[in-house]
């Protein structure tokens, strides 16, 4: 019961989360964004935009809104590029469904029928940032790029309908490209620098990369039929090259708003006859880190969610806590350089309990009783296993559990109990079995500062 209560309580909070961030977005969907100006200064150059889009410029049409849109999400895009590979064995109906569960954009969602063009956002997360920020505070700039190289490559005699793509001058200036079968798109790999003839320097991309028996090749056909019927489906996807802006159910839309476009953030306050909600956003020029939070209070508890992301390092931290009249709850996750870490707890007028896991291996658990009772076991990245139980510890590398502190039993399965007495526990097993907890090689107290540091920075200045 408690673990349920726990699940609706994070739902509910992330939910109200992205309804309060989704409110600029949708309005900003209804009014053109303005343009010439940048979260980061000086608006881009037409060459400097040109290079931004060069890798997804001959992509069709609905995939190019899905990326510009996705992009403006950086933070979403590393957790769901990180799902995704945790979650490979999902397919189909089974991938849709559970994709149609998460709290991610519509946007960020689409891009997961295309592991192949997600991973390559996630692993270039600086050019992503860069993406996204571009057509926030850019689209008209951004989408006459996409049209320029589109130009190039078809002057070039580099850009051709075929069996996987269908190429369209609807105007002299105006190249759309849409899957030959709506029901299968390919996604293209090309050498920029070969099918431009410009040499573009982009991420993901690299001479030896392409196919060199034609300066565009296609993969494997993905099959996006299953999702059309999802709100965020390849179909509900499209540009507006007459208007400057990626079409999302037949309105414009301009990605992020609350993510973007500005260097200090933004907050706003609702009262209602339940209680109080809070949320705000931020942005730190200085570190490059983006942040968000809100909170809900309610007689029946608080409810408290926040993320920061720095696109720069890599580094991700989220976390959600609550509370009400049966106790406090709690969870974080912290990433960085593809090592994750997750934790949970919980109070209650029984006592405590926590957990934590980390992608290197490492994983722990500990809890107390109202009575003073307490138990704690832990197994570290390298495979070793630790125990406690009011006050006696205990270890086990693989050959048999030994006591290492508390009183001994005198039985040989505890024959660690007088060298335990004479060295203490602290610092001769921190050294070699904290991984679970604290670190050591696993690298999780560099995360955990490194996620630390970026959400107390991520919002650092106040606008004046």
């Amino acid at each position: 019961m408690i673990r349920v209560f726990t699940k609706q309580l994070l739902a509910t909070t992330l939910s109200f989360l992205l309804v309060i961030t989704a409110v600029p977005i949708e309005a900003a969907g209804q009014q053109p964004a303005s343009t010439g100006t940048s979260g980061q200064g000086a608006p881009l150059s037409a060459d400097e935009l040109q290079q931004l889009v060069a890798p997804i410029a001959l992509y069709p049409d609905a995939l190019v809104a899905q990326i510009l849109g996705a992009a403006t999400f950086p933070d979403q895009i590393a957790f769901a590029g990180d799902w995704l590979q945790q979650n490979k064995s999902l397919t189909g109906a089974a991938l849709t469904n559970a994709v149609d569960a998460q709290q991610w954009d519509p946007s960020v969602k689409a891009l997961t029928q295309f592991p192949s063009v997600l991973d390559n956002l996630a692993k270039n997360l600086s050019w992503t940032s860069s993406l996204g920020e571009a057509y926030h505070t850019q689209p008209t700039d951004i989408m006459s790029a996409v049209q320029v190289l589109r130009a190039k490559a078809q002057a070039a005699g580099n850009l051709k309908s075929g069996s996987q793509i269908t190429v369209v001058q609807q105007a002299p200036q105006v190249i759309v490209i849409q899957p030959t079968n709506p029901q299968v798109v390919y996604v293209p790999t090309y050498n920029p620098t070969v099918v431009y003839g410009t040499p573009y320097v982009t991420p993901g991309y690299s001479t030896a990369a392409v196919v060199t028996t034609a300066v565009v090749a296609f993969g494997v056909g993905i099959a996006v039929g299953m999702a059309m019927s999802n709100s965020w489906g390849y179909s509900y996807w499209n540009c507006n090259w007459h208007g400057g802006t990626v079409v999302y159910h037949s309105t414009g839309y301009y990605g992020n708003s609350a993510w973007h476009g500005g260097y200090y953030g933004s907050s706003a306050t609702a009262y209602g006859p339940d209680g109080v909600a809070r949320a705000g956003t931020a942005y730190n020029p200085s570190t490059g880190t983006y942040a968000r939070g809100a909170s809900t209070t309610t007689a029946y508890g608080t409810q408290k969610a926040g993320q920061a992301y720095n696109p720069n390092t890599g580094a991700y931290a989220a976390t959600h806590q609550a509370s009400n009249a049966y106790g406090s709850y709690g969870s974080s996750v912290v990433s960085k350089d593809g090592n994750t870490a997750y934790t949970q707890h919980q109070t209650t007028a029984a006592g405590s309990a926590g957990t934590i896991q980390t992608s290197a291996g490492g994983k722990g658990a500990a809890a107390s009783g109202a009575n003073g009772n307490n138990v704690a076991a832990g197994q570290a990245a390298n495979g070793d296993k630790y125990a406690a139980a009011n006050g006696n510890v205990y270890k086990n590398t693989g050959s048999g559990w030994n006591q290492t502190q508390g009183t001994s039993h005198n039985t040989s399965s505890y024959s660690g109990a007088n060298s335990a007495a004479s060295h203490g526990y602290g610092g001769q097993e921190k050294s070699t079995g904290s991984s679970a907890f604290s670190g050591g090689g696993s690298g999780w107290q560099s995360r955990q500062e490194s996620a630390r540091g970026a959400a107390s920075r991520g919002g650092g200045h106040a606008r004046r």
